[in-house]
């Protein structure tokens, strides 16, 4: 709930239902994600994001706010996950598939997976996926205060140490922005929604490519680097 630029933005509005929920239900189309959990911080604010969850019927975990890669620790133990799939529930028109996708390449040879360290996929899009195993090798590695914010950033600073898997798409729309750091974004992501019913996010890619405007209304939109620790 204390996000800087937009805060309370996880349970903002998008077509009666939270981004949350939205999140949530595109999780639960996915064919390989079995548990849906929350992790979210111990701040009286975030008592809001539980009781949320709980009436969607989720899990969830609470931790340390500035200590991301710790509540993801936390949450990974509390459900006993042999696999993590790490999403942000700012992306509420993730595609199940690519969720699929990129889950589907995370095996034994393979330490993290991941379609973000070459970004092809429009952003909002995210997926990442790691053993158990390896989270809990990036928690006792990673020690600065950018690492332990930002979950997987450790595997970007140290790529020779880790097998990777880079899931890139058919074609590069890396330029578009679909996920949820401003009101710029929001209100893009409260059109493309009541728009139609996305299958498959290359139909809702054809859509904004034919409505420059959509495409220009959030394209000035910085975002955050994860070396930054705020």
């Amino acid at each position: 709930m204390g996000s800087q630029r937009l805060p309370g933005k996880v349970l903002a509005d998008l077509g009666g239902k939270s981004m949350l929920a939205r999140v949530v239900e595109r999780l639960i189309d996915t064919k390989l994600v079995d548990l849906v959990m929350v992790a979210t911080t111990s701040q009286p604010a975030d008592d809001a994001i539980v009781a949320h969850a709980r009436q969607l019927g989720i899990m969830s975990f609470r931790g340390d706010t500035d200590d991301v890669l710790g509540r993801y620790l936390g949450a990974a133990r509390a459900s006993r996950a042999e696999v993590i799939v790490r999403v942000t529930a700012d992306c509420p028109l993730l595609d199940p598939g690519v969720v699929d996708r990129v889950v589907g390449v995370l095996a034994r040879d393979v330490d993290y997976a991941s379609n973000t360290q070459i970004r092809t996929y429009p952003r909002g899009l995210d997926v990442e996926a790691l053993h158990r195993d390896t989270l809990e090798r990036i928690g006792r590695l990673a020690t600065t205060p950018a690492t332990r914010e930002h979950v997987t950033s450790f595997v970007t600073e140290h790529p020779n140490d880790f097998r990777i898997a880079k899931v890139i798409a058919e074609k590069d729309d890396s330029d578009l922005r679909w996920t949820v750091d401003t009101p710029e974004d929001l209100a893009l992501v409260r059109t493309l929604n009541g728009a139609g019913v996305w299958r498959d996010y290359r139909e809702l890619v054809a859509f904004v490519r034919g409505r420059r405007d959509l495409a220009m209304s959030n394209a000035h939109v910085v975002q955050k680097h994860w070396t930054t620790h705020a």
